[in-house]
């Protein structure tokens, strides 16, 4: 069985893209997919391919023992749009420059990574860069729960197809 690949999306690839596929990744380990799902992230705007996390989203998710360490920013690449089955932004900005890049008949694969975790209220999840502390462990937060139902997803589609 093929590999299930997700991209996580937001703006620079520093700090809730990151966190969304370090979360992804534990949840899904702890779930028994980790053979099943391929998870990474990318930025819209990344300045600087291989930057390591913002050091206070690091700081935040070690202590709810997510590493980040070694993960780097990239940017987003047009072969992204093809090799992943699931691109999920951030927050509706980026999904409009997802849905701008990418061609019209992949536009299924978009989508926003809080549309799975719906008893949030939210409607995307914010950019803590400019923030405090409670910021980066709001976005956390609103991570985990999205990849809960991320994962639940995934394993339900994992079901279907065997």
């Amino acid at each position: 069985m093929k590999k299930y690949k997700i991209l996580f999306v937001c703006m620079g690839n520093v700090c809730r893209s990151p966190a969304a596929e370090a979360i992804v990744r534990s949840q899904a380990e702890k779930a028994g997919l980790s053979r099943f799902l391929e998870v990474d992230s990318a930025g819209t705007h990344v300045y600087d391919n291989g930057e390591r996390p913002d050091p206070r989203m690091r700081k935040a998710a070690a202590r709810r023992a997510y590493n980040l360490d070694g993960l780097r920013s990239r940017r987003l690449i047009e072969e992204d749009f093809i090799r992943f089955d699931r691109i999920l932004a951030m927050d509706h900005q980026n999904l409009k420059f997802l849905r701008h890049e990418c061609q019209s008949h992949l536009h299924d694969k978009l989508g926003l990574f809080i549309d799975f975790a719906p008893k949030t209220g939210e409607e995307e999840i914010p950019d803590p860069y400019y923030g405090n502390a409670a910021g980066f462990e709001r976005v956390l937060d609103m991570c985990e729960a999205a990849g809960r139902g991320l994962v639940g997803a995934v394993e339900a589609l994992l079901k279907i197809g065997s």
